[in-house]
C-alpha cells in the first residue's frame, strides 16, 4: 500500500484587478554614450583634416616656364614656352599664368632654362626690329642658337679688287644683339664653309639703316658672348662701312 506525499502549498496572491506588473527597462550606461559621441567626433575630424590636406596638396597653378636659356631682347615664341603646374601660394601673382599669351613679347632680362617666367621679365613696349644677316657657315660658331648674345663684325672682302677695301680692316656691325633665329645651316655632307647661314638679330628700329650700311656687302663674322645669360643693354650698331674702322691687330 503506497504512501501519499503532500506537497507544500504555494501561496498565490491574485493580482489586483486593473493593475499589470511594471516592466523593467534596461538603460545603457552613461559611459557608452560618451564613447559613441567621441568616436563620431574623431571620425568627422579625420575626414575634415584629410580633405584639407588633400586640397592643400592640389593647390597648384599653371604658369609659363622657358625651355632654354634666353637673353634679354629675345622675342618669345611658342617653342620657348612650356606650361607647368606649381604651388606658389602668395608668390603666384609674380609669374605669368597660362591664361596670358606671352608669344611675341620681348624679354627685358635674361631667363634660364626651366625658370618660371616672371611678369616683370617682359618689356611693356619695345622698338626693336629683326634684321636678317647672311653669314658664311665657316664664320658662324657651330653652337650658335636662338637666345644668345652676339657681336657681328664685317671684314674686308679679298675679292673686292683694287676698287674695294682689302686692307684687312674689321668693322663692328652690331654689338650685344640677341639672336632670334638661325637657319640655313646644314650638318650633312653637302655642308661647306661657304654655305650661307641666315642669322636674325634684333636691333633698335632707328639703328637698322646704320646696321645695313655697316655691312656694305662685306663678309660677316659672328662672335658669341661667353655669358649669354647675363643681362645686357640694347644692341649697339657699329660704324658704317664708309667710316674709319680699326685695323686687324689693333
Amino acid at each position: 500500500m503506497g504512501t501519499a506525499v503532500r506537497l507544500p502549498e504555494v501561496s498565490r496572491t491574485p493580482a489586483e484587478p486593473g493593475h499589470a506588473p511594471a516592466a523593467r527597462r534596461v538603460r545603457a550606461p552613461r559611459w557608452l554614450d560618451l564613447r559613441l559621441v567621441l568616436g563620431v567626433l574623431l571620425v568627422i575630424g579625420s575626414v575634415l583634416l584629410g580633405a584639407r590636406v588633400v586640397g592643400a596638396a592640389d593647390a597648384t597653378v599653371p604658369v609659363w616656364s622657358v625651355r632654354g636659356d634666353l637673353t634679354a631682347g629675345t622675342v618669345l615664341s611658342a617653342e620657348d614656352l612650356v606650361a607647368v603646374d606649381v604651388r606658389l601660394d602668395a608668390a603666384a601673382s609674380r609669374y605669368l599664368s597660362t591664361t596670358v599669351d606671352p608669344e611675341g613679347r620681348t624679354l627685358a632680362r635674361a631667363v634660364g632654362a626651366g625658370e618660371l617666367l616672371p611678369g616683370a621679365a617682359l618689356e611693356e613696349a619695345t622698338d626693336l626690329v629683326q634684321v636678317a644677316l647672311p653669314v658664311q657657315a665657316g664664320w658662324v660658331p657651330p653652337g650658335l642658337r636662338r637666345g644668345q648674345l652676339v657681336d657681328v663684325y664685317a671684314v674686308a672682302n679679298p675679292a673686292a679688287g683694287a676698287a674695294g677695301v682689302a686692307d684687312g680692316s674689321v668693322g663692328l656691325v652690331v654689338a650685344g644683339a640677341p639672336v632670334q633665329s638661325v637657319s640655313g645651316r646644314s650638318e650633312g655632307v653637302l655642308s661647306t664653309p661657304t654655305t650661307t647661314v641666315q642669322v636674325v638679330v634684333s636691333v633698335p628700329s632707328g639703328s637698322a639703316p646704320d646696321l645695313l650700311a655697316s655691312v656694305g656687302g662685306r663678309p660677316l663674322v659672328v662672335v658669341v658672348h661667353e655669358d649669354s645669360g647675363a643681362d645686357a643693354g640694347p644692341p649697339v650698331v657699329g660704324k658704317p662701312a664708309g667710316a674709319s674702322a680699326p685695323a686687324a691687330g689693333e
